[in-house]
């Protein structure tokens, strides 16, 4: 009976096999060891920091309607040839530094973007397909959770690069005061993350 219930159960697909499953397991753990050393460095640093706080006072009065506008004036601007949105972001500070952090990672960072406490970018290493994160996993799993929280989505293959690739997400906290203020998502290439 029990031999018919595994066979039963392995063909409608209820049955996980072991490997897949300890993969993942390792590259979680590997992810979050890399956010609670690495990224939360990173992440404590005053431009970091100065740059969601700052955003957040702007953007204090915000609602979904210019949200929504702010995030469809982004991805119409991804395909055209004036992009002032884009390039304001990717022309501050904290852009500036997210772009030296990849660079510096050697092929393990693929891309590394913050968000303020409505879920809008604040700076990027680059260009991101949307400007509103806020109805993403990576911020609904990190900011709205609280400080410390940690996200890593599932591993995904690139098509252009080959590379097997996963994102990790976790809460910027203002070192001052211990609240949320915002959150970060870095893409790394597992291969990498997994040979440090």
């Amino acid at each position: 009976m029990l031999k018919k219930l595994f066979i039963a159960a392995a063909v409608t697909g209820i049955v996980a096999l072991p490997g897949p499953a300890l993969g993942q397991e390792k590259h979680e753990a590997a992810a979050k060891a890399f956010a609670e050393t690495t990224l939360a460095k990173w992440m404590r640093e005053p431009v970091v920091i100065e740059a969601v706080k700052a955003q957040n006072a702007k953007h204090a009065s915000l609602d979904q309607a210019k949200i929504d506008a702010l995030d469809k004036q982004w991805r119409n601007e991804t395909k055209a040839a004036s992009k002032p949105l884009i390039d304001e972001y990717l022309g501050n500070p904290l852009s500036a530094y997210l772009k030296k952090l990849k660079s510096e990672a050697k092929g393990l960072v693929t891309e590394i973007f913050v968000m303020d406490d409505k879920g809008l970018n604040v700076g990027q290493s680059d260009v991101t397909s949307d400007f509103w994160q806020g109805d993403e996993a990576k911020w609904q799993k990190t900011f709205l959770v609280g400080p410390s929280a940690i996200f890593v989505d599932k591993v995904e293959k690139d098509e252009s690069s080959q590379a097997f690739q996963s994102q990790i997400s976790m809460t910027i906290t203002d070192p001052a005061t211990g609240k949320a203020i915002g959150a970060v998502t870095v893409g790394v290439d597992v291969d990498e993350l997994m040979a440090q």
